[in-house]
């Protein structure tokens, strides 16, 4: 099941990054694989690597004897996944930490806590703290991405209702997923339209009520080459920009910093206490409210006032839902 394999990458996501020394891979076996035969095993383990490596995860092989040359071992090393030693764009970093977002997410919270419990119960040396590294942290809020995301890992069509920009009522449409792609502060799903028979990019919040599943698992294969990111960004809108003057918390909103047109430093926040920044930034436009909501209570927005509107519209929303 998808469900399975996210906690299976991501236990060996937390098993390289927790560990302080390569890990060798009848370990990795052992506590990661230990139902699987050897042909299995190498099949999977080789897959699960790529799919990692595929999400910006440097995963490192080196040997575990720097003086004989034994099997090799893995790991990933803190320093180099961390966001802020790796250059890249703010959308191409949502894509890395998606790789982080996934243990966030309620229904694998489980899988990290067993996954650590598991390597603690071994007996092996972990530095939890490396868990914390990844930026930014992103809102996958939609109630359709769920489903999409199982039927990705699983190739299983799916059927929903589409509103499109401007129209009164949704058509349904059948998609067979290839991908979920973050681009301007918005989720896509991008994969083969069956009813046109040509490859379309879809925005998850314009999907009305429950998308379904449309079909068996392994029902069809992903064309090979295929970039889904450059194919969202070749078939969905143009993002739009905009100015905007942001308060930012010392020490985060690290994507927002890079991209800054300037950042003034030791400013007074809206607590009125200092340890904030000010940083002016191009990108107010398409998706900046579900941006500066991912960062939570680390991000204030001073200019402009729709911006600000917009994201206190969305906080009243949330708390109305759960009250």
């Amino acid at each position: 099941m998808a469900v399975a394999k996210s906690e299976r990458l991501l236990n060996l996501l937390i098993m390289l990054l927790v560990q302080r020394h390569y890990v060798p891979k009848d370990r990795i076996r052992a506590i990661l694989y230990p139902d699987s035969s050897t042909e299995a095993f190498e099949k999977m383990f080789e897959r699960d690597k790529e799919e990692l490596r595929s999400l910006g995860v440097p995963i490192e092989v080196g040997n575990m004897d720097a003086y004989f040359d034994d099997e090799p071992g893995y790991r990933i090393r803190p320093d180099e996944f961390a966001l802020p030693d790796i250059s890249l764009t703010a959308d191409e970093a949502a894509v890395i930490g998606l790789a982080t977002r996934v243990w966030e997410h309620a229904r694998l919270a489980e899988a990290t806590t067993e996954a650590v419990r598991k390597l603690t119960a071994l007996g092996l040396p972990l530095d939890v703290s490396a868990l914390d590294i990844a930026q930014p942290r992103l809102s996958a809020d939609e109630p359709s991405f769920d489903l999409f995301w199982e039927a990705i890992q699983e190739r299983i069509p799916v059927e929903f209702e589409y509103r499109r920009p401007g129209a009164t009522a949704a058509t349904t449409r059948h998609l067979q997923p290839w991908g979920v792609v973050r681009y301007s502060g918005r989720w896509y799903v991008v994969g083969l339209d069956t009813d046109r028979d040509e490859e379309r990019v879809f925005r998850l919040s314009r999907v009305q009520g429950e998308a379904r599943r449309a079909g068996q698992p392994g029902s069809y294969d992903v064309p090979p080459g295929t970039d889904v990111r450059a194919t969202t960004m070749r078939l969905a809108p143009e993002p739009t920009t905009g100015r905007a003057v942001l308060l930012v918390r010392e020490g985060s909103g690290l994507a927002l910093r890079r991209d800054a047109e300037s950042v003034e430093p030791g400013v007074a926040g809206p607590d009125e206490r200092t340890g904030w920044d000010r940083v002016v930034t191009s990108r107010g436009g398409t998706g900046a409210a579900d941006e500066v909501l991912g960062y939570g209570p680390d991000v204030y927005v001073e200019e402009p006032e729709a911006l600000r509107e917009a994201v206190v519209h969305r906080l009243r929303a949330i708390v109305g839902e759960a009250s």
